[in-house]
């Protein structure tokens, strides 16, 4: 079962702390500290799906050098500003990558493993794309 704490420092500034005692610092824009709430949503649908993907090709004995993935999501322009719309964009290097393991690996992250993803889907769109480059491409 997922825990966590959310701590009130001052203002408009935060501190999420998980159920393993690691911390965030949370703000809204105006107090410019920490990560807005929302973003944060942002980057826990992108770093749960990630977690899989690597591990996936890791087992399919293709594991990436480096992975990045690019979150944008589209809100309702009134209250609760809910996301209507994710977009998650894969950027993958590493040797013996082809379109399909990575393809298949992010279907099982994002259908099968990422609690996130899962919850999240019941409200917003979520879409994802990919770019695997060259092992010479910094």
């Amino acid at each position: 079962m997922g825990a966590a704490t959310i701590r009130w420092v001052k203002g408009g500034q935060f501190i999420g702390i998980d159920s393993t005692n690691h911390s965030v610092v949370l703000s809204t824009v105006a107090e410019g500290i920490g990560i807005k709430p929302s973003d944060l949503l942002l980057i826990a649908i992108g770093a749960c799906t990630a977690v899989d993907v690597v591990d996936i090709l890791r087992k399919k004995r293709t594991p990436p050098a480096s992975l990045d993935i690019q979150v944008s999501g589209e809100q309702n322009t009134d209250p609760p500003w809910a996301f209507t719309s994710i977009h998650m964009k894969y950027i993958l290097k590493g040797k013996g990558l082809t379109e399909k393991n990575v393809a298949q690996a992010i279907e099982l992250a994002e259908e099968k493993y990422c609690s996130v993803s899962a919850t999240v889907k019941g409200v917003a769109k979520v879409s994802t794309s990919f770019e695997i480059l060259s092992e010479d491409a910094d």
